[in-house]
């Protein structure tokens, strides 16, 4: 009969590893070749316990993810923010042996059949989810957004959170009034970064209605609003941009009108897209790594099937500013 002794010699790893992986302990980190190879051989050598025998199952389960993107295809090429979501979730299927299968928008037919797991990118509604079979409706991961009562796991970015530490950086600085340059998700509607900006930049007597300025989530519509703004001749000399491909509008809004940056008007956008440190200037943006959110909502539902974990979780990935050629110094 087969011993855990038996097991590390032929895997080329400790005794203490064989157990943990044996056991399927959530706290050991190892390769997942390392752990596949140690469940192989244990398979190989007959070696009966309870727990070797769930977690060879566990690693011989075989998901087939559906991918729903509240977008159109588009909108990857307006936004590298949005192909970078999907690369993270491809990415990470192909690494943990997940079949993956990508829907938009404008998508009409889905099917469910072999769908083990759905992850939901952007924002949805209540009718949507209500729309997905029953046995799946637990089995669903937000990428991109996330509500406090939401019964799903959610992989987001704290937005509220990016907003009030531009107001905050830009009132060090000096600025007394502070504009805002934005898309929408459905017409009519502010999204987060809006929102959080506007009240908090009214609370600390900086933003006004007057200043915000909102339209799509592409660099003509930043050209276009930028363009209105900055003819007016009455502008604030600080802005904060929902996104690089927006801001990539209102840098060419304000080379066309003469000004200079950062000395007649600074600006701070969101995402850090790859061209963000090539224009001219270069672009002081918020670095949000939305490969990352894609790869942990693929981890979440492996993981949730695995464990049989019933509790939502909530991930926020971390952001961090990054301050070029369009703010002053500190």
């Amino acid at each position: 009969m087969a011993t855990l002794k038996d097991i590390a010699e032929e895997a080329g790893v400790s005794l203490a590893t064989v157990s943990r992986v044996l056991n399927d302990d959530p706290t050991l980190s190892v390769k997942e070749a390392t752990k596949r190879r140690i469940l192989e051989i244990a398979e190989q050598l007959e070696y009966r316990t309870s727990s070797s025998k769930r977690a060879v199952n566990q690693q011989r389960q075989k998901h087939q993810f559906l991918a729903l993107y509240n977008y159109k295809q588009e909108a990857e090429v307006n936004d590298p923010y949005y192909l970078s979501i999907r690369h993270g979730i491809e990415t990470q299927c192909e690494k943990r042996g997940v079949g993956l299968i990508n829907c938009y928008a404008s998508d009409n037919e889905l099917d469910f059949t072999h769908i083990t797991g759905i992850l939901l990118v952007g924002r949805c509604d209540r009718a949507q989810l209500k729309k997905l079979p029953k046995h799946l409706k637990e089995s669903v991961c937000h990428i991109d957004y996330s509500q406090p009562d939401s019964p799903n796991d959610c992989v987001d970015i704290d937005l509220g959170k990016i907003s009030k530490q531009v107001v905050d950086f830009f009132i060090k600085q000096g600025y007394d009034r502070i504009g805002f340059i934005g898309g929408q998700d459905a017409p009519g509607s502010a999204d987060i970064r809006e929102l959080a900006f506007t009240v908090y930049g009214q609370l600390k007597a900086v933003v006004f209605d007057k200043d915000i300025y909102r339209g799509d989530f592409t660099s003509q519509s930043g050209y276009q609003l930028a363009k209105t703004m900055l003819e007016s001749g009455d502008y604030p000399k600080a802005l904060f941009v929902a996104s690089d491909s927006i801001a990539i509008g209102v840098l060419r809004a304000i080379h066309e009108q003469g000004l200079t940056m950062p000395d007649d008007i600074a600006l701070i956008s969101v995402n850090d897209i790859p061209t963000a440190r090539f224009t001219f200037p270069p672009l002081s943006t918020v670095r949000i790594h939305s490969e990352m959110m894609g790869i942990q909502a693929v981890n979440l539902l492996i993981d949730k099937a695995r464990d049989g974990r019933t509790l939502p979780l909530q991930v926020y990935v971390p952001s961090q500013l990054k301050l070029r050629g369009t703010t002053k110094p500190l």
